[in-house]
């Protein structure tokens, strides 16, 4: 029988290992110790350490627990104060609402993202053309969407059709309730096609995933940090799309070929057909549900459609903060589409709200590294250097702190100190520029390396559609291994030689 203090250790952090438990236990134990009895620097430093642990072991537990539990013990103790993550949050607000209104509203453009991915999937017989499409697609509405949306979309479609084709070749109907997860189920003629339709999606999954980063990394709206470096800037969507276009134009370049290249090589896990009896089943699902598809039903995606293109507009004029652009978005996307109650409006805020929780812990870390002075050697040893080599190493430095932990903390951080050194005058308007370019390309492109690093990658992780393709945290990090060094490179020799 469970006694009373074995319950609260099995209810801490819920099903995480228990090693990780205690991990997190001898962190918040050691660094009041460190803060008090050592040097209040090292105990700075040792916290950040420990949050990026957190990060990194998103998936034996979701960040924001550890990393909450780290950041209200750093505010106790002293290593910053409630005020500041105040302040620090309000400064970066238009990030949260970025993230509260635009992903809540690119839900309600899902049943027209969907249909175009379905069209594609189904449309084009080429393996290479259709990898090209996808990683193409992706990264263009990731330009104007985000990436967390897009990997959504893409995620559905994937998990759709797998369902599709799992029932239909477990002998049963489409709409027969279903385990998807039971192979034993499927007929032994059609095992050697589940085999490869699993290996066929897995890479279409990761040519899109890796097209969100790069068409994430070129606009505002891309990823989060985006629109914080705008915000520190002061660029507005053309003017940030303008200024990094010298390194994110030569980077989608060479994403693209090296997506092309991969199925031709068949190497790193891609290349793999779609079997020709899997699309059969597809196509003919796809033919029922047309033909089910109601006036209302195409009413609404033609609503979704134009609303897409406002959000373009919209964005590409400036003509509000993009956070009021998303709620604009969801009020239109609702309004015309017969979505009235409190209950259908709520799904949509489930994806956004977790992920904008984390952030405040971001902000929260951010400023203790405000308070104590933490990264000021960092920053004042690469501003030492000489003006032509800064940008590749800031891009270098983001880079590799982005592939083993998140991409917006090391932004926020990084972005923070050099604004203060633009501010103190240690640097020069056009120093801040290059260096901000630096950042935004430096966090985004190599990021690609590990899930840890990209959101929209961890997405995909932890999403129900990876255990069922075989989706690993080793074979995401194998399969991006290419993209990771041809994009990491072109990204570097870009800043050296065309910024």
């Amino acid at each position: 029988m469970q006694t009373l203090p074995s319950a609260f250790v099995s209810n801490f952090l819920g099903n995480s290992p228990t090693w990780y438990k205690w991990s997190i236990i001898g962190f918040l134990i050691v660094n009041p110790i460190l803060f008090y009895g050592v040097d209040p620097f090292l105990a700075g430093w040792v916290l950040i350490l420990e949050f990026i642990f957190t990060l990194a072991m998103a998936l034996k537990c979701y960040p924001l627990q550890p990393g909450g539990l780290l950041a209200i013990e750093a505010i106790v103790i002293g290593m910053t104060s409630a005020e500041a993550v105040y302040e620090e949050t309000l400064h970066n607000f238009p990030v949260i609402l970025l993230l509260m209104f635009m992903v809540a509203g690119i839900y309600f453009l899902k049943d027209m993202l969907l249909f175009v991915f379905t069209k594609i999937l189904l449309g084009v017989r080429s393996k290479k053309l259709l990898s090209l499409l996808f990683c193409g697609m992706a990264a263009f509405l990731s330009a104007f969407l985000d990436a967390l949306t897009v990997t959504a979309v893409v995620i559905a479609v994937a998990h759709g059709f797998y369902s599709i084709y799992h029932r239909v070749a477990s002998g049963k109907n489409y709409d027969t309730s279903h385990d998807q997860s039971d192979d034993e189920q499927v007929n032994d003629h059609h095992r050697e096609d589940l085999l490869q339709f699993r290996a066929f999606l897995r890479s279409l999954m990761m040519h899109a995933a890796v097209g969100t980063a790069l068409g994430g990394v070129m606009t505002l709206v891309g990823e989060p940090q985006n629109l914080l470096i705008a915000q520190e800037a002061g660029w507005e969507f053309l003017e940030f799309f303008q200024r990094m276009l010298p390194v994110t134009l030569p980077v989608l370049l060479v994403g693209l070929t090296t997506c092309f290249l991969l199925e031709v090589t068949r190497k790193f896990s891609y290349g793999t057909e779609l079997p020709d009896a899997v699309r059969k089943i597809l196509e003919d699902y796809d033919a029922h549900e047309t033909a089910k598809r109601t006036p209302s039903n195409r009413a609404a995606l033609i609503v979704q459609a134009l609303t897409a293109v406002f959000l373009v507009l919209a964005l590409g004029f400036h003509v509000a903060e993009v956070g009021i652009i998303g709620l604009t978005v969801i009020v239109l996307a609702t309004a015309f589409t017969g979505i009235t109650s409190e209950h259908q409006l709520g799904h949509a805020f489930e994806e956004a709200l977790p992920f904008t929780s984390l952030l405040v812990v971001f902000f929260s870390i951010v400023s203790v590294i405000h308070t104590q002075h933490l990264f000021n050697p960092i920053i004042d040893a690469v501003l030492a250097l000489d003006a032509s080599i800064q940008a590749p190493v800031f891009y270098l430095a983001n880079g590799v702190l982005s592939m083993i932990s998140d991409n917006v903390f090391v932004a926020t951080v990084y972005i923070s100190e050099i604004k203060s050194s633009l501010l103190a005058g240690d640097i020069t308007r056009e120093q801040f520029d290059l260096l901000a370019v630096a950042i935004n390309t430096g966090t985004n492109i190599p990021s690609v390396a590990t899930p840890n690093g990209q959101a929209a990658f961890l997405f995909l992780l932890t999403s129900a559609v990876a255990p069922l393709l075989r989706l690993s945290y080793g074979r995401m990090v194998w399969m991006a291994l290419p993209y990771t060094l041809t994009m990491s490179v072109t990204g570097l020799l870009a800043v050296i030689y065309l910024l």
